[in-house]
C-alpha cells in the first residue's frame, strides 16, 4: 500500500517536472531563440540572472516579459473572435 502511493507520488513529481521543462523551453522559443545555439541561450540566461540581484532591473526585465504575455493575450482574443490563429507571430520587447 504504502509502497503503491510513493509510485503514484514519484510518477506525479515527474509529470510536473516534466511540465515545467516544457514550459521553460516554450519561453526559449517564445523569446525567438528557436534557432539559436544552446551555449548563447545559457550564456544569455547565466548573464540575466546576475542581473536579477539589481531591483531596477528586474523590474525592467519583468516589464518587457509582462507586455509580450499581455500582448499575446490580446492578440489571442482578437484571433478567437475573428476565427483566426497567430502562427509565426514573434515576441518582441516594446520598443523594438
Amino acid at each position: 500500500m504504502h509502497e503503491r502511493r510513493y509510485r503514484a507520488s514519484q510518477t506525479e513529481a515527474r509529470k510536473k517536472d516534466a511540465r515545467e521543462k516544457i514550459q521553460l523551453g516554450g519561453l526559449v522559443v517564445k523569446a525567438g531563440l528557436r534557432s539559436e545555439d544552446r551555449a548563447v541561450i545559457l550564456g544569455a540566461l547565466i548573464e540575466a540572472a546576475a542581473r536579477l540581484g539589481d531591483a531596477t532591473e528586474r523590474v525592467r526585465l519583468a516589464a518587457i516579459g509582462k507586455a509580450i504575455f499581455d500582448n499575446d493575450s490580446k492578440e489571442n482574443d482578437a484571433a478567437g473572435s475573428a476565427g483566426g490563429d497567430d502562427v509565426g507571430s514573434r515576441a518582441r520587447a516594446p520598443g523594438h
